[in-house]
């Protein structure tokens, strides 16, 4: 894992997720790139350009907002981007190849009940980057203990575990699955591929209307420092997905990161 990025909103919780992602990217010798990405909505007949107003005084906010943090050697490289947010955000990625975003769970957002505000909402439902999503107030601590949630095992798609496996390497991490049998169940989802095989220590097999009631009934047992999803169109978020804001009522292992893979097939 070479090189993160750290999307910055306005949240009250912004400098300690900074100073998570920074400690996070010294684990790996990653370098950081902490962006802000604005879009302008100019009236017509309007005189003043402000983009580069805009730019400059983003650029001067990230750059205030590293300079409070301890960047512990880290390389951290501020950058501002004018565009929509979703496409921007791909086009940034793919640029700065990007192996992970790492996400507030509030980013824009001021109302108590929200996990995911609209902003990391909308990153984590739109695209399919690798994204971590850090709990507010979060402190960083090695990653001992992993649960992937997957109700389809197939592996079509090459690199996808990537991220965890990065993971796993780098803190020497305990991986256990758990496979959830939905009424969709078909035979061979849960055959897994020797590349997911050879690093699952348990195994627990559910059954469950959707994977994310299994994940809340089984996570608290395994008591992971981590939990992996994959993105799917009916998959673990789809209940949530309905909007871009996913609240804390309906997902409440909000007090681990959730690493967030792109889908497997």
């Amino acid at each position: 894992m070479k090189n993160i990025l750290v999307p910055v909103g306005s949240s009250k919780n912004a400098k300690s997720h900074l100073q998570y992602a920074v400690d996070f990217a010294k684990a790996f010798g990653a370098k950081l790139y902490v962006v802000q990405i604005y879009n302008v909505y100019t009236k017509a007949g309007t005189m003043i350009k402000v983009d580069h107003i805009i730019e400059r005084e983003s650029k001067a906010f990230l750059e205030l907002h590293v300079a409070s943090i301890d960047t512990k050697g880290v390389e951290v490289i501020t950058k501002t981007f004018k565009g929509k947010l979703i496409d921007t955000i791909e086009k940034v990625c793919e640029a700065l190849d990007v192996d992970l975003i790492i996400l507030e769970p509030r980013t824009n957002s001021i109302k108590d009940e929200v996990y995911l505000g609209k902003t990391s909402g909308k990153i984590v439902k739109r695209t399919q980057i690798p994204a971590l999503i850090v709990p507010e107030g979060y402190k960083y601590k090695p990653i001992v203990k992993i649960l992937i949630a997957l109700k389809s095992a197939v592996i079509k798609k090459k690199g996808v575990l990537n991220p965890m496996l990065a993971i796993k390497k780098q803190f020497k991490a305990v991986v256990n699955i758990l496979l959830v049998k939905t009424a969709h169940h078909s035979e061979g989802d849960f055959k897994l591929k020797k590349e997911l095989k050879d690093i699952i220590t348990n195994t627990t097999i559910s059954e469950s209307p959707t994977t994310f009631q299994a994940v809340l009934e089984h996570y608290k047992s395994h008591s992971p420092d981590m939990l992996c999803v994959v993105r799917r169109k009916r998959g673990f978020f789809s209940k949530l997905w309905e909007d871009d804001v996913i609240l804390k009522r309906d997902f409440h292992s909000s007090n681990i990161p959730v690493l967030v893979l792109s889908g497997l097939k």
